[in-house]
């Protein structure tokens, strides 16, 4: 009977369970998108607050939400699951939405509108709460669904079923894919409703979505493929750390199979298959040493702050691996960043006319990387992969690393170009006298613009994805929702390393005579392409750094079982899902 069941349960997943998994991602980002990109106006027209307020409000909200994923994925990875992680994840960000929606539609919940030139009426205290219990509620919320949904959707694919497991890649396409329209519809959708139609339903609209994809997730359960908790993976790493620790004055033992293996006790959190043991980081193959004092012959489990098996001490190797790889996308998100700031205001300062009588706002030129992102996606998945495979040999066309490595190159043509682009702005300005006018807009259209933000976009759809794809494949699966934070932590430092170097520049550009790379007032008198250069010969040192990591990088080794031999070593292979 547990077999039958078991086998049962297998069966579940797969395709069937995408509109479910995606319509709750794809309603998340609507409600974070459409939100944060005209949060700064409803701040300050809605409830009068201080421009500096405001921004550090929104800087303080941004910053607990990069970190809450840390935690939902821990809860999702120990405890709870992924399903029941991201549900009441879901229903925690639907309080904080109605709450912020009826702040919007409510008149006691926010101060009164300003009459004509009278000094305006900032929000009270209690308006204040609600504002900021909503953005918690929110903050938590994104952080219980952004780790988890990915490994979710991707867990819905079984890797040890050959018909299955090269969806798994072809899954991440097109979660990008779906958020990416998301964004798309939030950043002119709704900040339109937003900005015309009333910020009742500016946010009433995303707030109803949600709720229909929290109910259509759940009515998705019977459907999903779920696999349970098996406790905190922080608690197994730490104690593989500290295993190695107490014996570490004894030797390496020239055996990797004298090195203590227990299939029983790692059952639960190798259903995939089994880690094999590597030769990097020998140091902590001391955890597995077995000696007198772990007294295993009479203990069925042992003190595992003393004894490891191989298995828990090669998770903690690949997640030592994974770091370096890592740390080389914070970079590219510095770039990134530089969109909604230096090139808004480029974009400020441009002629911004389709027709004489429209002109597309400068936020929303945000749209040309999106739309590029989008097409890459599509062209990759459709076109790109299919004339890989025949040169390469592999279903996906390339490994993860390799289109890794094609984002870093685009983007780095991104930053380039933006500097070029920088010049010809200043030139125009200086032949129609405008330098010295930081109001004024140069008769230069905006959509010399488009080149640097197409070029982001495009290195987005090769950069991100495949960051996404390295952590859920090479992440051991027992935190796989745990190593997908990691994705959203490196976006989180690439922010505050823009910050960082934009501080620095602005700092030690500045001459006695008053210019500075970075003006605070007047950007035609600043050497803005000379920070995008500097941004560009990072990314190149960057590049080289990534370049090494990857050609040193060793894919987790692990022993699956084959379905078509009885033979055991006919199971083991390096799983890069290639």
């Amino acid at each position: 009977m547990e077999e039958k069941d078991d086998h049962v349960r297998r069966k579940k997943g797969g395709l069937v369970t995408m509109p479910f998994i995606f319509a709750n991602e794809a309603c998340e980002k609507l409600a974070v998108v459409g939100f944060s990109t005209n949060m700064l106006s409803y701040l300050t027209t809605q409830l009068h607050m201080p421009l500096t307020k405001a921004a550090n409000t929104l800087t303080n909200f941004g910053g607990t939400a990069s970190l809450t994923p840390l935690l939902g994925a821990f809860m999702a990875d120990s405890y709870a699951g992924r399903f029941w992680t991201i549900t009441v994840a879901s229903i925690i960000y639907q309080i904080g939405m109605i709450s912020l929606t009826l702040s919007a539609v409510l008149p006691r919940l926010r101060p009164p509108p300003c009459i004509g030139g009278e000094v305006c009426q900032q929000a009270n205290g209690g308006q204040l709460a609600i504002l900021y219990g909503s953005l918690l509620l929110g903050a938590l919320g994104s952080g219980g669904i952004r780790p988890c949904v990915v490994a979710f959707g991707a867990d819905q694919f079984d890797e040890s079923d050959p018909k299955q497991n090269t969806k798994t890649w072809n899954y991440f396409n097109w979660y990008y894919f779906v958020m990416g329209v998301s964004i798309l519809v939030a950043v002119t959708v709704l900040v339109y409703i937003q900005d015309n139609v009333g910020w009742g339903w500016g946010l009433g609209v995303p707030t109803i979505a949600m709720l229909l994809s929290i109910i259509a997730f759940i009515v998705g359960y019977p459907l999903y493929r779920n696999l349970d908790p098996v406790g905190s993976p922080f608690t197994r790493l730490i104690q593989v750390a500290v295993a190695a620790y107490k014996k570490r004055k004894l030797p390496i033992v020239p055996d990797p199979k004298l090195l203590y293996q227990n299939e029983e006790l790692d059952a639960p959190i190798s259903l995939g298959g089994k880690l094999f043991h590597t030769e990097h980081m020998k140091f902590l193959d001391k955890a597995a040493i077995v000696t007198e004092e772990d007294n295993i012959k009479e203990c069925k489990t042992p003190n595992l702050w003393r004894l490891s098996t191989v298995h828990r001490v090669e998770e903690l190797k690949s997640i030592i691996r994974m770091g370096p790889i890592w740390a080389a996308g914070i970079l590219l998100i510095t770039a990134y960043a530089q969109q909604s700031t230096f090139s808004l205001q480029q974009a400020k300062t441009m002629d911004r006319h389709i027709t004489k009588s429209f002109k597309i706002p400068a936020g929303s030129m945000s749209v040309f990387t999106i739309i590029t992102m989008l097409s890459t996606i599509a062209f990759y998945d459709r076109v790109f992969i299919r004339i890989a495979r025949r040169i390469t040999g592999l279903d996906r066309g390339i490994t993860f690393l390799h289109r890794m490595g094609i984002g870093f190159v685009i983007s780095i043509l991104a930053t380039l170009v933006a500097g070029f682009i920088e010049m010809k702005r200043k030139k125009a300005a200086l032949a129609h006298g405008l330098i010295d006018h930081s109001q004024a807009i140069i008769p230069i259209p905006v959509f010399w613009l488009i080149p640097q933000y197409s070029l982001h976009g495009m290195a987005e759809a090769f950069m991100s994805i495949g960051h996404l794809e390295f952590f859920y494949d090479q992440a051991p699966e027992s935190m796989r929702s745990t190593a997908i934070s990691l994705f959203w932590t490196a976006i989180s430092v690439g922010n505050y390393v823009s910050t960082l170097l934009v501080s620095l520049v602005h700092k030690y550009s500045a001459r006695p005579n008053g210019s500075n790379w970075l003006p605070d007032n007047n950007l035609n008198k600043g050497k803005l392409e000379y920070f995008y250069w500097l941004i560009t010969l990072l990314q190149v040192l960057n590049l080289i750094y990534y370049l090494c990591c990857a050609k040193m990088y060793t894919f987790k080794p692990i022993q699956i079982h084959n379905k078509s031999s009885s033979s055991e070593e006919d199971g083991v292979e390096l799983v890069n899902r290639v």
